[in-house]
């Protein structure tokens, strides 16, 4: 019986065990399933976290093969020619700036001129640090007195946006960001190809004809009563000089003068009317002109032709003044017309005024 009870005791004393065991056990293995699921978590971010900063690394290597202007890679261009779009001009640029009279040391001041962005502001992770040649051929031929046949490759620049997963920058970077492509133009028969193409010869042979009539011109502007003739020169100046110093269309005397992407010298007016009327190109030699490519002459012939002595064209008056002061010189005779009257009294005592004709 001793022995039957000592075993009913132990059995007892081993189940009392396993169920402190068991009690033991039970809160511990949440607290281990959590500490490993935040272990995970941590794992998956830090991974994540070192995928999304190789694809921003490689989107900035992707960035520094584009033009910061156009978009254009610089693969493309076969000396792989590039330039920074922070830091000062180079020596070409600053020799050809000077040549012209301007004033811009730094890239960011000369882009802002030409292309009317401003790049103090760019980021690394977001814009491209350089720019391709062909943007600076641009920026050659706004200042450069040769035409060239470079032109801007996109109707506007390049906006940039940072890194997201539909980046173009990262899908096309070994070409360039590609544009949008056209629907394609529908066939049309052959008969009325033919015909388009007879009446666009005729148009453009008619165009080149009244171009070409400098009677024409001199009709839409009109200008004969406003701008001076070179007859009124008092110095007999070589025919190249004068012809230099006088409108290309009107054959007066520059008045408020405007130079041409062609380098060709118009009075603003007569410039602005044929640009108007007969269409956007020079009349001199057809090259494509707009009214916002016209700019000021550079200061030293401004200087030259304001020194140009002319003589007065109104009557009475032989008085010989220089162009800059003419303007000065002709409202004075306004005022006088203006002032011009005198008081005569009649028999009747009232009083009558009479305008001293001055022409």
């Amino acid at each position: 019986e001793s022995h039957l009870a000592n075993n009913d005791n132990g059995e007892v004393a081993t189940s009392s065990d396993k169920v402190n065991d068991a009690m033991t056990l039970m809160p511990q293995e949440p607290f281990h399933r959590g500490k490993n699921l935040n272990s995970g978590m941590q794992t998956i971010d830090k991974d994540a976290f070192s995928v999304n900063q190789r694809e921003i690394e490689a989107h900035q290597v992707n960035l520094q093969h584009l033009c910061r202007i156009c978009g254009g890679s610089f693969k493309n261009d076969p000396y792989k020619r590039s330039h920074p779009v922070h830091g000062p001009v180079d020596d070409k640029m600053q020799a050809l700036l000077r040549k012209k009279e301007r004033r811009a040391t730094s890239w960011p001041d000369l882009l802002n001129k030409v292309f009317k962005i401003d790049v103090r502001g760019d980021m690394d992770t977001i814009h491209p640090t350089n720019f391709c040649h062909n943007c600076w051929s641009v920026i050659q031929r706004k200042f450069s007195n040769a035409p060239c046949e470079v032109y801007f490759p996109r109707k506007g620049t390049m906006e940039w946006h940072p890194h997201s997963m539909s980046c173009d920058v990262c899908g096309t970077s070994s070409h360039g960001i590609k544009r949008k492509k056209q629907a394609p133009s529908p066939q049309v028969g052959k008969k009325f190809r033919i015909i388009a193409d007879h009446a666009r010869k005729i148009q453009y042979a008619r165009s080149q004809k009244q171009v070409n009539s400098k009677s024409i011109m001199k009709k839409v502007t009109n200008c004969k009563k406003i701008h001076l003739s070179t007859k009124m020169l008092t110095v007999d100046y070589p025919v190249d000089f004068v012809k230099s110093i006088s409108c290309q269309i009107c054959e007066h005397i520059l008045a408020d003068p405007v130079e041409t992407t062609c380098k060709h010298l118009f009075c603003r007016l007569c410039i602005l009317k044929c640009l108007k009327v007969v269409g956007s190109y020079c009349p001199s030699c057809r090259y494509p002109c707009f009214p916002t490519d016209l700019v000021n002459p550079v200061r030293s012939f401004l200087s030259i032709l304001n020194t140009l002595v002319v003589r007065c064209p109104v009557k009475d008056c032989q008085e010989e003044v220089t162009l800059g002061k003419y303007s000065h010189h002709l409202s004075s005779h306004k005022e006088k017309k203006e002032k011009g009257t005198y008081v005569h009294v009649n028999k009747g005592g009232r009083p009558r005024q009479h305008l001293l004709s001055l022409t």
